[in-house]
């Protein structure tokens, strides 16, 4: 087995990968192979991506070897049921490549997490394994780091390519989750990035389980630079995010990152107060000093319907809230790993 980071290229591809396109022979030389040399770490989130990394693993060691780097690609297998952990495990039969297969599917934003946890490059890359987030920008990210920049995060350019739901979600989402003045989470950038490891290690010593990865990455800072770039088509398969986990990561990310939720539910509770209020007083009033009955027993049943329902919005909006403190308290691990395999930079320790 000869380790990524010793003067000579891997040559071949895993005898027992199914379906894998082995590769072409290497014969240049890494130009920077030195103990002190700069190091970087792929991390790939996958669910059901077995046919795109066939495809991915070779590019994107071809890329690595390129950037004259210390590298490991690390694959998080977040419960596919297919044999997307069967190919990042041949592979591993490489000396560079990690696969860390999680028990069941805990989400991308725990498999996410898991990656970081286990890289251990001066930089740390995360993409997605559907080669939508193209690997040759690796090379202007790293020149951008190289360059001082301590996080390189790609921004997509446009979003034609997206439904009309998704378009007008996308853009609610982030004006709701930016009315804080605090920080801003950029607009259309998502998890394709590379982060230097000060970055790294802030983001692991955040505390919370609920996790809204494009909110600490903002929230951590630190000198960013954004990178434009076109999303490519998934090679295969189809994607796994429907409109019903998008809202539900969109809800995640409002009640991690913002209050306005309650703070509306208190003006809206204001507002409806203050009219009842008065028009109680003027019916008393009215009562007392002319003796009209009080009338309108459908105006009476339809406002006591309207206040209920508004009654029950608010107290869903702090149940959300308190649903992640419930969360937060019993503090349970954000995922659980089944297997590892494979060796990465952690290999070159003492």
């Amino acid at each position: 087995m000869i380790s990524s980071t010793h003067t000579a290229r891997h040559s071949r591809a895993p005898a027992d990968l199914p379906q894998a396109e082995a590769p072409a022979p290497h014969t240049a030389t890494p130009l920077a192979t030195e103990a002190g040399a700069r190091s970087i770490s792929c991390v790939i989130p996958c669910f059901n991506e077995a046919a795109n990394l066939r495809h991915l693993l070779p590019l994107l060691e071809d890329i690595l070897w390129a950037t004259h780097m210390r590298w490991e690609i690390i694959v998080v297998d977040d419960g596919s049921t297919d044999d997307t952990a069967a190919v990042a495990e041949a592979w591993c039969e490489l000396s560079g490549f990690r696969c860390i297969s999680l028990s069941r599917n805990f989400g991308k934003e725990a498999a996410l997490t898991a990656g970081l946890a286990a890289a251990t490059g001066d930089a740390v890359v995360l993409l997605d394994g559907d080669l939508q987030h193209s690997p040759e920008l690796i090379h202007t990210m790293v020149a951008q780091w190289v360059a001082g920049a301590e996080v390189v995060y790609a921004v997509r350019e446009q979003r034609s390519d997206e439904s009309r739901f998704k378009q007008i979600g996308s853009k609610l989402f982030y004006s709701l989750v930016n009315s804080s003045d605090r920080f801003d989470v950029p607009r259309d950038a998502g998890d394709f990035r590379l982060m230097d490891r000060k970055v790294v290690d802030a983001l692991m010593n955040l505390p919370e389980r609920s996790r809204f990865m494009k909110g600490l990455y903002a929230w951590v800072g630190f000198r960013a630079v954004a990178l434009p770039y076109t999303p490519a088509p998934r090679a295969a398969g189809s994607s796994s995010f429907n409109a019903r986990r998008l809202v539900r990561l969109a809800i995640d990310g409002l009640t991690a990152f913002t209050t306005w939720p309650l703070r509306i539910v208190s003006v809206a509770g204001l507002l409806l107060a203050l009219p009842a209020f008065a028009y109680g007083t003027f019916v008393a009033i009215d009562y007392l000093m002319f003796g009209n009955a009080v009338s309108g027993w459908t105006t009476i049943v339809v406002s006591l319907m309207f206040f209920i329902g508004i009654q029950m919005i608010s107290t869903g909006i702090v149940g959300e809230y308190i649903a992640r403190i419930y969360e937060e308290v019993k503090g349970r691990p954000l995922y659980v790993v089944r297997r590892e395999s494979g060796t990465g930079l952690e290999a070159e320790k003492p």
